[in-house]
């Protein structure tokens, strides 16, 4: 079968791998669609610690299930559209023991850790599949970068009417933004790219404010009467956000970082103190943040559409990561990987 592989810097090639065959407790999925991630792009680019090549990408997966294995629950079947939880559990770390697996210490996740999904089928524990039979196929590909977003926004838990500011427009932080908005917060979306923020006021911004040309401080300030924000995310992974998502947050405010820096961050830590911080951490997603992003996506079939900046048909999959090098304004890119 057919498979994108990643197999040096900016080397990404169509490549032939032989068809996996589900053994017990585990399911085969003919993959539609895959979503580019930021980790794909990074592995494509050099910058990805966590990768050795080389290695398929992509973890932002929707298909058919085409094959059951032994000892499967028949709640999954062949035929069954589905899409893909793409992280790992190992059941035993302090984080999966206070039940919070999305932070397992030993996740591996797919494209990432362990060969991806960006191939004519993947086989999967049963356990990792998501039935879900009322978004179009390329939406079952969005489902996993929305919910981690939700999910950084679930973390801190704003309140209707609270000014949340998301530092980052990717589609991550277009996830925390729709969830921002659906708990009655007054988002602010925050971007250097003035196409991702028009796409962040048709999802509900209150204000969007571009960075490298507004004063985002100035800005911030004047929108919340000198207080701050009640609470900042930062969905870039930079230094200088990691700090300004500090600096933006209001005394007694929460602060998520959904991003992680490649480079040290120095922080004024007297904020911390003085503001009485709470500082969150964000990894991944749970089922929960899953459902509440497919929920979404089935409601807004027409915005979720506008997400999608391009679809590249798997004969032409080798052009997509350097499309996306080319064109960084844009929002998801897409594999069509099967028709």
């Amino acid at each position: 079968m057919k498979a994108l592989r990643i197999e040096g810097v900016q080397q990404a090639r169509l490549t032939d791998i032989p068809l996996p065959e589900p053994g017990p407790g585990m399911v085969r999925l003919r993959v539609r669609h895959v979503g580019l991630c930021g980790s794909d792009l990074n592995t494509y680019l050099g910058r990805n610690p966590l990768v050795s090549l080389p290695r398929v990408p992509g973890h932002e997966i929707g298909g058919i299930i085409d094959t059951i294995g032994a000892d499967v629950p028949d709640t999954l079947r062949a035929g069954m559209t589905a899409l893909v939880l793409p992280y790992t559990t190992c059941g035993v770390c302090p984080a999966c023991r206070v039940g919070r697996t999305n932070a397992c210490r030993d996740n591996r996740t797919l494209g990432v850790q362990q060969e991806g999904g960006l191939s004519e089928a993947i086989v999967l524990p049963h356990d990792r599949l998501i039935p879900e039979d009322r978004l179009a196929a390329p939406a079952l590909a969005l489902v996993e970068p929305l919910a981690v977003g939700f999910h950084a926004v679930a973390r801190a838990q704003p309140q209707p009417g609270e000014w949340v500011a998301v530092v980052g427009c990717g589609m991550i932080g277009m996830g925390a933004l729709i969830a921002a908005v659906d708990c009655g917060a007054r988002a602010i979306a925050i971007d250097l790219s003035a196409a991702k923020l028009d796409v962040a006021r048709q999802l509900g911004a209150t204000a969007v404010v571009q960075a490298g040309t507004d004063d985002v401080a100035e800005a911030v300030s004047a929108l919340t009467d000198g207080d701050g924000v009640a609470v900042a995310l930062e969905a870039v992974g930079r230094p200088e956000t990691f700090r300004q998502v500090v600096e933006l947050t209001a005394p007694a405010g929460r602060v998520v970082f959904v991003g992680y820096s490649k480079a040290p961050v120095s922080f004024d830590t007297s904020l911390f103190n003085l503001r009485e911080l709470d500082l969150f951490g964000s990894r991944n997603a749970t089922r929960r943040d899953f459902a509440a992003a497919a929920d979404w996506l089935a409601a807004h079939a027409s915005q979720a559409e506008g997400l999608i900046s391009r679809v590249f048909p798997m004969a032409e999959a080798e052009a997509a990561l350097p499309w996306w090098v080319a064109n960084p304004d844009s929002l998801k890119v897409l594999v069509e990987v099967s028709a």
